[in-house]
């Protein structure tokens, strides 16, 4: 009994800890500290329940689901998680969008295996617009944007992850990463170039004048010199050699002008010609494409609908399950899915049209014909002679009452082909004489 309480102790204790740690937003900590808590003792409900509440914070709904339900069988009065659970199992969008991020999520490390990284950001991106929790979401985008060298964007993902999880190891690990590269980025080399100056030297008899580069002799007299032999050379130069030239250089400028302009104007004819039969190629491919997203689409889409059945069945909502199975379509399934799509078909159909059946006829007898059509019209598309030919008939009255004479009398003449010589097939017939003779 001693070792019991022992172990009861210990595992409250590391409950607290784990609680504390939750509380500063450790959230990876606290989910290792909780899962040792439950380690010592599985029934540890206020435990189980944080680690449920952890993993819910962390993006990990199925996770957090799997632990309030675990927690709900271990104690189903008073028990916290069966709030947790109503929350999201009567919001049927986030149990839709919880649905849709395990899909788009795998989805993309589909997408990270083929290398299709391009395919992956986007796919992630749209994963954290609806759950912007996950982390492992904006670590796996911050894994793409490094690879991309998109080190700034990948700290952003990464400072988000950290918002949520401080203490994560892996996100700490991959902003250190990015941090060395940023440094490397920013750092530049500087290098400091120094003037020196350089001399010149002479020798006068027997002694070394050193004289600066930049000497020069500034008498009146050399000034002038200077000037006139400056002036001279100028003219010189420039009638004889930059003249003619200026002039060859302006025919030859003027002529290799033409000639590029000539190849440009080739080159540029050529490109837009490639150009437009590359965006011919791409509008096909576009095309195709647009094509494979709907069947995609609709494939994806089929599937949902299946889940949809599936969970509405489990909850023993026969009504939603049996509207929703007439959507799907059993061609686009794979072979395991199609298998328990025809087990579902069967058990819902079943109970489907007895459910819809015993609602039409109380409309039927409450007078609320419209309603009654609704139900029967469901009804006969199953089994047209159900309940021994009734929901045919009585959709035929209830047509007859709502003034829909024609669908009354298509009905009636049902009723009388099914079940000849019966007294309901005699009243038909009576029916089908007067609504035949109005005008």
């Amino acid at each position: 009994m001693d070792s019991y309480n022992k172990i009861i102790r210990l595992s409250n204790t590391l409950y607290n800890s784990g609680l504390e740690k939750a509380k500063v937003r450790d959230l990876s900590g606290a989910a290792e500290t909780l899962r040792k808590s439950l380690r010592f003792y599985k029934a540890n409900i206020p435990a189980r329940n944080l680690l449920g509440l952890v993993y819910f914070e962390m993006g990990e709904v199925v996770d957090a689901l799997s632990e309030w339900v675990i927690s709900r069988s271990l104690q189903p009065e008073d028990n916290p998680a069966e709030q947790y659970l109503e929350a999201i199992q009567s919001n049927r969008s986030r149990l839709s969008s919880v649905n849709q991020t395990i899909k788009k999520y795998n989805q993309a490390l589909l997408y990270c295996q083929q290398k299709s990284g391009d395919l992956a950001i986007i796919q992630l991106k749209k994963i954290l617009s609806s759950n912007p929790g996950l982390i492992k979401g904006h670590q796996l985008l911050a894994l793409l944007y490094m690879q991309e060298k998109k080190y700034e964007l990948a700290k952003r993902e990464l400072q988000a992850a950290a918002r949520i999880d401080t203490s994560n190891i892996t996100t700490l690990r991959y902003l250190q990463e990015v941090d060395q590269h940023l440094q490397k980025g920013s750092a530049s080399e500087k290098s400091v170039h120094r003037k020196k100056e350089t001399t010149s030297s002479y020798q006068s008899g027997n002694d070394v004048i050193i004289q600066p580069t930049n000497f020069k002799d500034t008498s009146p007299v050399m000034t002038v010199v200077n000037l006139v032999i400056g002036v001279v050379i100028g003219v010189l130069l420039t009638w004889f050699l930059i003249i003619p030239n200026a002039r060859q250089s302006a025919i030859s400028d003027a002529r290799k002008a033409e000639l590029e302009a000539n190849n440009e104007l080739t080159s540029r004819t050529q490109e837009i010609k490639g150009l437009e039969q590359e965006i011919e190629k791409l509008n096909k491919k576009i095309k195709q494409m647009e094509g494979q997203s709907d069947d995609s689409q609709k494939i994806i889409n089929n599937y949902e609908q299946l889940l949809t059945v599936y969970d509405a069945f489990a909850q023993e909502n026969i009504q939603a399950a049996g509207d929703t199975i007439a959507n799907v379509d059993p061609s686009l399934l794979g072979a395991q899915a199609k298998a328990m799509y025809e087990t579902l078909s069967t058990q819902v159909n079943e109970k489907y049209i007895a459910a819809v059946y015993q609602q039409a006829e109380q409309d039927y007898n409450g007078r609320k014909y419209p309603e009654a059509v609704t139900g029967l019209e469901k009804v006969v598309q199953a089994e047209e002679d159900y309940n021994d030919g009734y929901a045919v008939y009585y959709l035929a009255q209830s047509y007859r009452q709502i003034g829909d004479a024609q669908n009354a009398i298509k009905y009636y003449q049902r009723m009388v082909e099914l079940h000849p010589g019966t007294q309901r097939a005699r009243s038909s017939q009576r029916y089908i004489d007067e609504l035949s003779q109005q005008p």
